[in-house]
């Protein structure tokens, strides 16, 4: 049984992810191209290393001490699941909060956790007062997929930081 919960900033650390799986193989990528969306091969596999997850570990614990989102999903007390929304708006008239992290540990996706987790992130949004979550999303097939059914669409304003960041990241919105 999976139970969710919100983290605290003294609970995040690099043990918290010890039974969580981030691999990802990616065959094929949407590319944005002369003004149209395509998909293209693309094959790698997405991983962290030890020094991502240090970085993750200093992202969520500001997000938390900022007054931002950091809810997680367990199995038998094991993260599985994470979502992270950041607590300042952006975006002028769009009102975004900025939907900084989702991920389901490998084992554990296709089980529904992500889309709860999204979700629970869009009512804590809206509540702080957004329109909508940006999102700056990996452009694998399957993620995109997953964003699709969500709702979400291309953002009308993209942000300047994220796509400097992530050229290949599409950007999207969804509407609360």
């Amino acid at each position: 049984m999976i139970q969710y919960r919100k983290l605290g900033e003294r609970e995040i650390c690099r043990e918290l992810f010890a039974g969580f799986v981030r691999h990802q193989s990616v065959t094929k990528c949407w590319r944005k191209e002369n003004g149209g969306w395509v998909v293209r091969d693309n094959p790698f596999i997405d991983d962290w290393t030890e020094e991502e997850y240090e970085i993750l570990v200093t992202c969520l614990k500001h997000t938390v001490d900022t007054g931002g989102l950091v809810y997680a999903a367990f199995c038998d007390g094991i993260l599985k699941g994470f979502v992270s929304v950041e607590p300042v708006l952006f975006g002028g008239d769009q009102k975004y909060l900025d939907l900084s992290s989702i991920h389901v540990s490998e084992d554990m996706r296709g089980k529904g956790i992500g889309k709860s987790l999204f979700l629970t992130a869009k009512e804590w949004a809206a509540k702080a007062g957004a329109d909508k979550l940006y999102i700056s999303s990996h452009s694998a097939v399957e993620t995109q997929a997953f964003y699709k059914a969500m709702g979400c669409v291309e953002a009308q304003v993209y942000h300047q930081r994220h796509t400097e960041e992530e050229p290949f990241d599409c950007q999207l919105e969804c509407q609360l």
